[in-house]
């Protein structure tokens, strides 16, 4: 045997199963830490979840008071709103074209009645 085959053999019985060991222990521990990166980004994406389902929850309790508004005082807003339109409120009646023109007079506290300045 030559220097060339003890060389090739040697590396064949000692430095390949040295290798595949070492690489074997290389790939389990990468895939350790990937099961323990998909762990955290599991919880991670649970936590959002929540979150999201939290926000929703709270949009659709404010959606269900603004339909309830809509629906049940609706009718009364409607109402009150053509009652506002029929009755004119006292600041309208004063200056409807209707209405006989108001003096305005100022009243000083130390003048007396029927008294001028």
């Amino acid at each position: 045997m030559d220097g060339f085959t003890v060389f090739m053999l040697a590396i064949v019985c000692v430095g390949a199963p040295v290798t595949l060991g070492i690489g074997s222990e290389m790939f389990k521990s990468w895939l350790r830490h990937k099961e323990t990166m998909a762990t955290a980004l599991n919880a991670q994406t649970a936590e959002k979840a929540a979150q999201y389902a939290a926000h929703t929850e709270r949009l659709e309790q404010r959606v269900r008071v603004l339909e309830r508004i809509a629906t049940d005082r609706g009718t009364g807003v409607a109402d009150e709103i053509e009652r506002l339109r029929v009755e004119p409120t006292p600041s309208q009646a004063v200056l409807s074209p209707a209405s006989p023109p108001i003096a305005l007079t100022a009243r000083h506290p130390s003048l007396v009645e029927g008294e001028t300045r």
